[in-house]
């Protein structure tokens, strides 16, 4: 009699375990984000890695099926980000457990993350909440048909190590908690401008290389006419190529301007926070400098 082949397999039945982030294949972890649409370039992973800590679910045969990070902010801040399943995946529970060994490790911390809408009830489950929407902003630059005039008394410069301190003060009372190691590293690899009054720096933008182009972020500034004035020439600089920006504005000058920049929504996520009994910080102040860029969605 002639073999016949079974009318059911039985797959996925393999034991998944937990490593390190650090541990894990920088090729592999690009092409997990590749795998769920991510733009994040192998450069970028290795940036994120040095900045935080994570984990990654590893098959028999040690092919990564999902990750999670988080990014300390001071000790009892942090943000979450870079939680991907594998997206044959997405419904065996991997994101669910990688997020638990993520909330025990940062027990003691308030926590943030961007959630994106396929992420959302994962969250809502671990009890976080939502804040505000974020606007992921990007295409092709283009040169305003008008150029947008500075406002008054103010002065544009590039910026150097020398003005580090003052950025890392102005993103602090923007964001809400001090970011050092972060800014010193993105001092290193972005272009920055700075808007001056009487030599003092009092907003800035900084664009560096990430996923199909640049990004813009962090920006940090007063109100909508200094952040446009900062974020302006790094749209002249890269006219005609790829740049992207996210922010929680969701309207005036600053979102009209972004969108004639060629910068117009793309997406959005959803900003979501647990307190742990912690203190998090607002995502938006009335007064003093405001975040208008975020660093990227993982970091805020």
């Amino acid at each position: 009699m002639e073999p016949s082949a079974s009318e059911s397999l039985l797959v996925d039945t393999f034991q998944a375990r937990m490593v390190d982030i650090h541990d894990a294949s920088l090729e592999q972890l690009h092409a997990l984000s590749i795998a769920v649409g991510w733009p994040h370039r192998a450069d970028d992973w290795q940036f994120l890695r040095e900045m935080g800590q994570g984990f990654v679910a590893l098959d028999e045969i040690d092919r990564i099926l999902g990750s999670a990070m988080w990014f300390s902010h001071g000790d009892s801040f942090a943000t979450v980000g870079m939680v991907i399943s594998s997206p044959r995946l997405q419904t065996n529970g991997t994101g669910n457990w990688l997020m638990q060994r993520v909330l025990a490790e940062c027990k003691e911390r308030g926590l943030r993350l961007n959630a994106t809408r396929a992420a959302r009830r994962l969250y809502q489950s671990l009890n976080f909440a939502p804040e505000k929407t974020v606007y992921q902003c990007q295409g092709e630059a283009t040169r305003p048909a008008t150029p947008v005039p500075l406002p008054g008394g103010a002065t544009i410069s590039t910026l150097g190590p020398e003005h580090l301190n003052r950025a890392i003060e102005l993103d602090a009372g923007a964001f809400g908690v001090e970011r050092r190691v972060l800014m010193e590293k993105l001092f290193e690899q972005s272009v920055g401008y700075g808007l001056f009054r009487e030599g003092r720096l009092e907003a800035f933008a900084l664009c560096r290389h990430f996923g199909r182009g640049h990004v813009v972020g962090p920006v940090v500034a007063g109100d909508d006419e200094d952040a446009i004035a900062v974020v302006q020439p790094h749209v002249l600089d890269h006219e005609g190529a790829f740049l992207r920006l996210d922010t929680h504005r969701d309207g005036g000058a600053f979102a009209t301007f972004l969108s004639h920049a060629g910068l117009p929504v793309f997406d959005t996520v959803l900003t979501m926070s647990l307190s742990h009994g912690k203190a998090v910080p607002p995502v938006a102040t009335s007064e003093g400098p405001k975040t208008y860029g975020l660093v990227s969605q993982a970091l805020g």
